[in-house]
This record gives structure tokens, sequence and C-alpha cells, in this order.
């Protein structure tokens, strides 16, 4: 095998490899860069043919309100400002732990002092019939978007299954292409761990406003077809002819990598409260990471845990403590945002404000006189106080009006 890089680190340096070059590996390098320049000779390796880009656009360009270049975070130029190595369409396929190298395709090595695993998770395709047919699609990458493109053309008939955050924004993205699309969800509401039926309820309305039919109770029994999707059948025998179908029903942390390398891994790679792996020289942030037991699929906890890193490997004191998580999107235009608890437990109190007319709902659950959840559809101008008041366990006898209603809050709670 070629060895990419057989020196040791210019200058003596640490020999930094980040494998993985999404919103995660790019937040820990900014950070990192940030506290301790030139501390380490950093190379990174994105399996992807483009540099970092922002997944959370994805439905806006399918959607043609941006283009590809809105989608970048940085150019290639800031990486080569800051020292670091950028490889892109260079997937790792195995690292020897023992050596200190990773295996980039079938014939390189890269060395290491130190690697750090940023490697995402992988769309699930539901094990049903006909889910290896073309114009099957999962909706996770610009790949993804490229062939759903190509696929929905004029008069074309989509299937959306999924009616999480992802299948949601599919959803809308194909329907302002003009494509006729249905989006089925197998639960009894949309995004049911983040909304309460009220505010799934406001959310749908909101989707077939903009011409989606949505679908709940419906279980995906097969795809049909020839050489590629013509239908989907449900498990009651309703019949949805389909030329595209979109799968966006969850991912799972990709974990193939480090469990053939011998590291510690349950449902993600296992870290503890510094992002290390059961390697001390090696860590793991992001979706393919798992911190005591809980594993996240949002940019935020991804976010945080980067920053944790950063402050590790910079030589000061961190610890990742878990994240409380809060949802905070717009669907169709319409602005929704989650935390916390989301269905009322006999303990708590539910103060409710709802207007269905105006699109407004405001839902704040209450247990012991401290804010455990909120959920807010249409108006979500507190959505920072509420979640500072979840995370902190403050009481909030004395700001549930300005809560519910909009007062402005103190400075002092504000996120």
């Amino acid at each position: 095998m070629a060895i990419l890089r057989t020196d040791p680190g210019a200058g003596g340096r640490e020999r930094l490899l980040v494998v993985g070059n999404g919103m995660a590996s790019l937040r820990f390098l900014e950070r990192l860069t940030e506290r301790a320049p030139g501390r380490y000779d950093v190379t990174v390796v994105g399996a992807e043919p483009v540099a970092a880009y922002n997944r959370v656009l994805l439905s806006s360009l399918l959607g043609g309100e941006v283009d590809e270049a809105a989608c970048a975070f940085r150019g290639l130029d800031w990486y080569e400002d800051h020292g670091i190595r950028l490889l892109t369409g260079a997937p790792v396929t195995g690292i020897d732990r023992e050596s200190g190298l990773a295996i980039v395709g079938e014939t390189h090595v890269l060395p290491f002092d130190k690697l750090v695993l940023a490697v995402g998770s992988t769309p699930i395709r539901l094990p049903k019939p006909g889910m290896d047919l073309p114009g099957v699609i999962t909706f996770r990458d610009l790949a993804d978007v490229a062939a759903i493109r190509k696929a929905a053309v004029e008069h074309a008939r989509a299937v959306v299954i999924g009616g999480g955050l992802l299948g949601l924004e599919a959803a809308v993205g194909l329907a302002r292409r003009g494509i006729d699309t249905t989006l089925l969800h197998v639960m009894d509401r949309l995004m049911e761990r983040q909304l309460d039926h009220a505010a799934a309820g406001l959310v749908k309305r909101a989707l077939e406003a903009r011409g989606v039919r949505v679908m709940l109770k419906a279980d995906t029994a097969a795809v049909e077809g020839g050489t590629r999707v013509e239908r989907l059948r449900l498990s009651d025998g309703t019949v949805l002819p389909a030329d595209l179908v979109v799968m966006s029903v969850g991912v799972r942390p990709s974990v193939a990598l480090a469990k053939a390398a011998g590291l510690a891994t349950s449902r993600g790679i296992v870290v503890d409260d510094r992002m290390t792996t059961s390697d001390p020289r090696i860590f793991a942030l992001g979706e393919c990471a798992e911190h005591r037991g809980q594993i996240y699929g949002l940019v935020e906890p991804a976010y945080e845990q980067a920053e944790t890193l950063s402050r590790h490997l910079s030589g000061e004191a961190a610890s990742y403590q878990g994240t409380a998580l809060a949802t905070s999107l717009k669907v169709s235009g319409l602005p929704v945002f989650s935390a916390g608890v989301v269905d009322t437990p006999e303990s708590a109190e539910a103060i409710v404000l709802s207007d269905p007319g105006a699109g407004l709902y405001r839902k704040l659950l209450v247990e012991e006189g401290r804010l455990i959840g909120a959920v807010f559809v249409g108006d979500v101008a507190e959505q920072g106080w509420c979640k500072a008041l979840i995370r902190s366990g403050e009481p909030v006898a004395g700001h549930l009006d300005d809560l519910m209603f909009g007062r402005r809050a103190p400075r002092t709670l504000a996120a």
C-alpha cells in the first residue's frame, strides 16, 4: 500500500486525522483552530466528493429555493489557510490501531497519532419487497438530491415514506417543484417525537396547504414495478401509483469502521464525557457517537460535542454532559418549536393556548413548579427562554404569563 504521508507531523507536531467532513467535523476543526492554532498537523478525509456543506438546506435545494453554492460552508482556501489537508472523495475503509494507520480505499494509508471519527450515519431502508428497485431513493446528501431531481420529471408522482423532520422536508421540496406528492407515515401523527397531536395537526394542515397529500397510519407493504418503481402497496391493500419513492424513515449510526477496528460499539461508537472511545487515542462525535446510551441525530448536540472535543484536544478541561433536545424549524413556512417533554405526563400540568384558525398553538408543561416541556407552533419567539428554563430547572411561577403570551423575557434568562 502507498502511504500518503510518511513523515512525522511537521515541526514535531502530533498528527491528527479526522475521518468525515460533515457539519460536526467542520465545527470541531473551526473550534480547534481557534483554540490551538498550529498545535496539530491536521488531515481531514471525507467520503463525499465535496467539502462540508449545510445539510439543513437540502430541502431548500431540492425545492429550488437555493443553489448548491448556498449550501457550502467553507471554501478550500479556508482549509489551506489553517494548514489543514483536505481529501475529498476518499472513503476510509479500515483502521490499524496498533500501527496508527487509516486505510484509504484499497491502496493508501494515512498515519495518525490521534484520530477523530465523525462518520455520521446511514439512512435506513425498510425491509420490505421492492426497496431495491430503481426510483427508490433516500434523502440524506447532495447525491440524493441530484437523484431525486433527475427522477422528479414533469407529471411524476412521488411518495415519501416517513413523517419525521427529513420526510417532511423532502415532501415540501418535491411539492415546490410541482410534483404530485404523497407523504406516508405509519404513526397517528407527524413528528411524534417532537409534537403533540394538536401541534402535529397544524403541521399537517400546513403541508396540505402546500399540496402535499398526507396519509397517517399508513404501513408500507411493498414497492412494486418492473424495471423501476411503478406503485406502492400499503398493508391495508391501498395501491398508490408512484414514479418515485423517497425513503426517510430514520438513520443508523455508522459503526462498521469502528467495530472492525475493535473499538467498543453499541448502537453507536461508545464515548465518554470527553468524546474518547475505548482507545484513548481515538475520539468520536456527531451522529456516529453514543454517549451515556444516547444517540443524537440533530445538529445542536453534534456542535456541543465538537466544542467539548476541541477544548479537550486543546488541553483545556472539558466534559460533555449530554444535550437537552430541542427542535426548531419551519414547515412550509410555519415556525415550529419543541423542547423537553412533548406529551403530558400525569404528574404535570399542561397550560395551552390554541387558535387553529390563526395557525397558533402553545403548550407549556409544568411539573413541581418547573418547566419540563414546551411545544410552540406559529409563534416561537420565546423558544430560547423556554430552552434555558428547561435546562436550568429554575422555578417558573412568575414567568408563565410572559412565556404564554410573549411579553418581554428577562435578559438574564435569554438563551
